[in-house]
């Protein structure tokens, strides 16, 4: 899907904003704490129903207001008109709507808006915990498996069950432990074999690309399913039992598993430097939009936020013509135009210029 309309009202320090950005690429600048990534911030709603600034969705409202909202409508690949939006409260309550029908699940609105996002924090991808590039994974996934979504809440349900249990210090032999063991596994592996089976399909289109983009290197990525190569789920659960019992949660599983990133064997951390790994994490969220893009003919949309920050000019024109290259629609922010003066060469492109709050195109 393609954006064609943003409407926000008191989005922190944005009162009331409308634009109509670019089906191509959307050009925004203005200094720091004009406003210009709150942009961003509001279309990152629409893809994940939260910020990717804050975890409070308070901190986002505007100041003396009693909660914001996001619209926006667009053209999906089938060519249908749709109108999606997203309200939040200052007592949490939220509700979005696609298409006038209102619905208090997200999933609902974020199936429909797959939004990626580059910022000066996206090293954490490589650098973060496992949580992050679980979530990398799970994103490509949600996308693309209409089961995954279901199955995640599942195993995340069965999961909780089985900490509860362990936290009780009830003996592993009652049968409700055995049964709730018993779940969690045939979850888990069911689980474990779609985000075994994405990275699989995922491997060779990073390859390609960042053998472009790092060719001096042979990064390689590796998944890592969260229990012992050659073990099965059932397997490792019962091995780590006594010591589960003991700590009081579930230490190996799905909800333990890791995507690697080496070079000629060695942790990429040890070897990259910082802008290398910048370079790699682009890399793979190259790769992550052509993927997504062959196993479901969709669009992504793709955020880069203050992208004169983390990439040099060369390497900022190299991933925008990447991304537009696969007909992403890309939003990015600078503080000036002379950080992105390449965008010159593009004919579909818009330019809006962000100043106190207040949106204006240029």
């Amino acid at each position: 899907m393609k954006l064609d309309k943003v409407q926000l009202t008191h989005f922190r320090n944005i009162s009331s904003a409308t634009l109509h950005p670019s089906k191509s690429l959307t050009v925004i600048t203005g200094r720091n704490g004009s406003g210009k990534s709150s942009l961003l911030e509001a279309i990152f709603y629409l893809g994940f129903g939260r910020s990717f600034r804050t975890k409070k969705h308070q901190s986002v409202i505007r100041h003396e207001r009693d909660g914001f909202s996001v619209f926006a409508s667009g053209i999906n690949e089938a060519g249908d008109t749709l109108k999606v939006g997203l309200e939040r409260l200052t007592t949490d309550a939220f509700t979005c709507s696609v298409n006038g029908e209102h619905s208090h699940r997200l999933s609902d609105l974020v199936s429909l808006i797959p939004v990626q996002l580059f910022t000066p924090q996206s090293t954490d991808l490589i650098l973060g915990s496992p949580s992050e590039r679980r979530k990398f994974i799970d994103w490509g996934l949600f996308h693309v498996e209409h089961s995954f979504h279901g199955l995640f809440q599942t195993y995340t349900k069965l999961l909780r069950q089985r900490n509860a249990l362990l936290k009780q210090q009830q003996p592993l032999n009652q049968p409700q432990y055995a049964y709730w063991q018993e779940q969690l596994v045939a979850t888990g592996e069911k689980l474990n074999l779609q985000r075994q089976s994405y990275v699989e399909a995922l491997k060779p289109v990073f390859n390609s690309i960042c053998s472009e983009f790092l060719p001096e290197f042979s990064v390689e990525i590796s998944y890592h399913k969260g229990w012992e190569k050659d073990a099965s789920l059932v397997e490792a659960l019962n091995k780590k039992s006594e010591y589960d019992a003991r700590v009081g949660h579930t230490s190996v599983g799905p909800h333990k598993a890791d995507l690697r990133f080496k070079v000629n064997g060695i942790n990429a951390q040890e070897i990259l430097s910082r802008g290398q790994l910048r370079m790699a994490v682009a890399a793979l969220q190259l790769s992550q939009t052509a993927l997504f893009s062959k196993q479901t003919s969709r669009k992504s949309i793709f955020l880069l936020d203050d992208v004169g920050a983390e990439l040099d000019l060369d390497k900022r024109e190299r991933f925008i013509d990447g991304l537009l290259n696969m007909d992403t629609q890309v939003f990015v922010t600078a503080i000036e135009k002379q950080q992105l003066n390449f965008v010159d060469k593009y004919n579909e492109k818009k330019m809006f210029h962000v100043e106190h709050g207040h949106v204006a195109e240029e």
